[in-house]
């Protein structure tokens, strides 16, 4: 017999066939002569309605059938007699994959996210979880099938490496020394020539850097891999492991480079729009009842493109009161990028940040004092996307690293680049979570990702 999923059960109508369900019980309700039982396989945010005839089995099979248990049923696929369903499963055979005696830790009613965070191997089987997986499932896909449709290759960078791309030092590192009693240079330091690489190496921040080299070859290129960074923040929205779609095309300036970011969030939420609309709907009732709006206003809405310089007027002009000051050359928060968000009432590009709170690579502008970068904003999660024009003349690009303090020496392949055939070139970085974040209207990021790593926490 031909397996079906749930979803695919819930859309038939071969009425009075004979049919096979695998799955979860939700619950267990019913009377002396029958019981109903919903059975949710993960495919679908629905569930699919068992009926059982108690006379037909004993009464030691039905006792072990609680909520949470895995079972399978042969059956007839037959026209629901109820609301809310159109087809529903009356069971001739049932066999008990998976029962238990202990108190099931989901409940039906009470349990918090945090709570659920401390039971994340259970977790996905809620239809909160659930909702969520299978949207940021739907997310993946459609970015590989964004970037594959427009002649992009996509590219695997690697996860060890031996660059800081931030420049900003907060990386864990990888070693196979036995830091007990690690070789020790005559200074004292460690001495990393005797590790396994041969030098000191770190999980990655970011592919950006070996994504330029390729698309400096194959001119449209993505990365899309996990990053990590050792950064001590507690915060919603930051993880210590996260995954990144890094795009890098040559022949691209600063405005092509926005283009492809707006064109690429839009069609990402059209698409969650199209391919997950139940779970979008639940998520909505459940949680953010403004979700499906803020939805239709990224894919409605042509995105307000302004500089950094009068992003700032903009602030400083709004007689509001921040916690944090308004200046121009200081990095802006959350408060300002939300109330930018809010004020525009749509998705803000912002170009033209000052150097000096930019990364190296980026393209200085002609006044001297701000780089071609570009920021994506968008409603609660602030920064989604960050970009830019890169520098591609090696001279400047030098100078860059010298005034920042990079490193030329572990960096003379990137400057290489720059030497041989170089272009001009842009890219930018989207944090998948962030977007998971906005696409379903959770509020954590530790809520969109399957198993979060965060300070204190590998438990999973």
């Amino acid at each position: 017999m031909i397996i079906k999923t749930v979803k695919e059960l819930l859309s038939s109508t071969d009425y009075g066939s004979k049919v096979e369900v695998k799955g979860w019980v939700r619950s267990k309700r019913g009377s002396k002569e029958v019981a109903f039982l919903p059975i949710n396989d993960g495919s679908t945010i629905k569930n699919i309605q068992v009926v059982v005839n108690l006379t037909a089995f004993s009464e030691d099979t039905m006792k072990k059938i609680n909520i949470g248990a895995c079972i399978c049923v042969n059956g007839e696929l037959v026209q629901s007699q109820g609301k809310g369903q159109t087809v529903e499963v009356i069971a001739k055979e049932i066999e008990i994959y998976g029962a238990f005696d202990e108190a099931y830790p989901l409940q039906k009613q009470g349990m918090s996210l945090e709570y659920l965070r401390e039971i994340a191997h259970l977790r996905p089987r809620t239809n909160t979880f659930g909702a969520v997986f299978r949207v940021r499932h739907a997310m993946t896909y459609g970015i590989h099938k964004f970037f594959n449709d427009r002649g992009f290759y996509n590219i695997h960078t690697p996860i060890i490496t031996g660059s800081d791309a931030e420049g900003a030092g907060q990386m864990f590192r990888v070693t196979t020394l036995d830091m007990n009693n690690p070789p020790k240079n005559p200074d004292g330091t460690i001495d990393y020539k005797e590790d396994f690489f041969g030098k000191e190496t770190n999980l990655t921040v970011s592919g950006q850097l070996e994504g330029e080299l390729a698309a400096l070859a194959l001119s449209k290129i993505y990365t899309f891999g996990p990053t990590f960074r050792a950064e001590n923040s507690n915060t919603p929205r930051h993880a210590a492991e996260f995954w990144m779609i890094e795009p890098e095309m040559a022949f691209h300036d600063i405005n092509d480079n926005m283009d492809v970011a707006e064109d690429m969030l839009k069609y990402l939420v059209k698409y969650a729009l199209e391919h997950c609309k139940d779970d979008l709907e639940f998520l909505n009732n459940m949680y953010d009842k403004e979700l499906l709006k803020k939805l239709d206003i990224v894919v409605n809405n042509k995105f307000q493109r302004m500089t950094y310089t009068d992003a700032i007027e903009v602030l400083k002009s709004s007689g509001k009161k921040f916690e944090f000051a308004v200046e121009w050359g200081v990095d802006l928060q959350k408060e300002h990028e939300n109330f930018l968000v809010e004020h525009f009432k749509r998705p803000v590009i912002l170009t033209g940040y000052p150097k000096d709170i930019k990364a190296f690579y980026m393209k200085l502008n002609d006044d001297g004092k701000t780089v071609r970068a570009m920021d994506v904003l968008f409603p609660y999660v602030g920064e989604i996307i960050g970009g830019s024009q890169r520098e591609e003349d090696y001279d400047k690009l030098l100078k860059r690293m010298r005034e920042m303090h990079i490193p030329e020496k572990e960096m003379w392949w990137y400057l290489e680049t720059r030497k041989f055939g170089t272009a001009p070139h842009s890219g930018f970085g989207l944090g998948l979570e962030r977007l998971i974040l906005f696409v379903t209207g959770m509020s954590n990021i530790r809520d969109v990702i399957a198993f979060p790593r965060t300070p204190k926490n590998a438990e999973f």
